[in-house]
């Protein structure tokens, strides 16, 4: 156990629907009033309803370690008990059942700019804010300049934030808390928020607590992202813990569950409906996905049809980790006198030598089409994520590809 630095035992935290969150025993006089009204219809809405029914399990009898230094990823779709499990390892919520052992100090990125006030200046919040979240004034006076400098509010450092246009906040929220020291750091879903420079830079800042040895927890849909960063995952569904195993296992897991759920979902359909199956970047290299800048590729997916299409049109998106779209290609059916007939199909797309940044990327199929009984069918995939590596130039580079370029350098009389 010395080299644990979290350790998870049969944790189980349960809410109950219509409980009111506030436990406190000071009110406010409307605050009293509003509860003398509306006692009676709350009791009213509640008679047919048995209490084993208002009853949800966020979580349920979970259990795991993290080591010291490692960098786990947590993935799982909306509602699976995500942001749950980081509260409570936060001490922002108790659990119902269970226990909890961290040894270390903990730093958590769960809301950006909690804590700020709109009356203090930038400077002040920045003092603040560190405060709340367990800096010394020592520590932030240290990181102060390092603070402003990230989030690039220098100019407007003594006005009031509640002047500050949205990306300003966040940028100097998260810079706070971004420089934060702790020994477990538990991030979630700071990658949604803001513009595409702020994402950027988070994804940055990740990347470097993770080279500096600190034991990460990292909740995100982003599955580029989490995929490069972390050589573990732990998938959630339902409150429970269905997998914990390497990157590539876990998200292979996480996929195949999602196309489950969705064959699932399309029982309720016709059976007409089309349908994508197991999208796979280079399945002639066993489904790698990872490639060397300039290397050439294919993707491939499953496309199962059930009724008979008058056109069609299939489109493959590649998309970088902030979201921006680096190819848009389609079949060119634009005018929709290709037929499809019924059946089982494999589609695959060769990709040239794109010479692409490296860094993260992800890769989806969309198919739009028109059934010969007038039905519109438009369906998307799943993402796929491809992590594209390379030598790193001696200057960031900006653009999306680094092309091996012929320069030629005459001098002129």
């Amino acid at each position: 156990m010395s080299n644990v630095a979290i350790h998870v035992e049969h944790l189980s935290k349960k809410y109950r629907l219509g409980q009111r969150q506030s436990d406190s025993k000071y009110r406010t006089l409307s605050e009293s009033l509003l509860e003398w009204v509306s006692a009676p219809w709350r009791r009213l809405s509640r008679k047919d309803h048995r209490p084993s029914e208002n009853i949800i399990w966020a979580l349920k009898d979970i259990s795991f370690d993290v080591q010291q230094g490692e960098v786990m990823g947590i993935i799982g779709r909306n509602g699976a008990g995500k942001s749950t499990l980081l509260k409570i390892l936060s001490r922002i919520t108790e659990p119902t059942a269970g226990s909890v052992d961290l040894y270390g100090r903990v730093g958590s990125l769960l809301e950006v700019g909690t804590g700020f006030h709109p009356e203090l200046t930038g400077r002040e919040n920045i003092y603040l804010n560190g405060a709340i979240l367990g800096m010394k004034r020592t520590e932030i006076e240290r990181k102060f300049d390092e603070i402003v400098d990230f989030a690039e509010v220098e100019r407007f450092i003594d006005t009031p934030v509640k002047h500050y246009s949205s990306g300003m906040y966040l940028r100097l929220a998260f810079a706070v808390a971004a420089h934060l020291e702790p020994d477990i750091l538990l991030v979630d879903e700071v990658l949604a928020v803001g513009d595409a420079q702020f994402q950027k830079k988070c994804l940055g800042k990740m990347g470097q607590v993770a080279q500096q040895g600190r034991t990460v927890l990292f909740v995100s849909h982003n599955l580029a992202a989490i995929s490069s960063m972390c050589k573990t995952i732990i998938v959630l569904e339902s409150g429970r813990l269905k997998l914990k195993g390497p990157t590539a296992q876990a998200i292979d897991y996480y996929q195949s569950t999602l196309n489950a759920q969705e064959d699932e979902s399309n029982d309720f359909l016709p059976r007409s409906a089309a349908r994508f199956r197991n999208p796979m970047i280079a399945p002639d290299h066993q489904a790698e996905t990872s490639i060397q800048s300039g290397e050439p590729f294919s993707a491939c997916i499953d496309l199962i049809v059930g009724k008979e299409f008058v056109g069609y049109d299939l489109f493959c998106i590649l998309m970088d980790s902030l979201g921006n779209i680096v190819v848009h290609a389609h079949t060119d059916n634009r005018s929709f006198h290709h037929a499809l007939a019924p059946g089982a199909l494999k589609v695959k797309v060769s990709f040239p030598s794109l010479w692409l940044k490296p860094g993260l990327y992800s890769l989806h199929f969309k198919l739009i089409g028109a059934a010969l009984d007038g039905e519109k069918i438009r369906l998307l995939s799943d993402h796929v994520p491809l992590s594209v590596s390379g030598e790193a130039a001696g200057e960031a580079l900006l653009g999306v590809l680094t092309p091996p370029l012929q320069w030629a350098i005459h001098t002129t009389d």
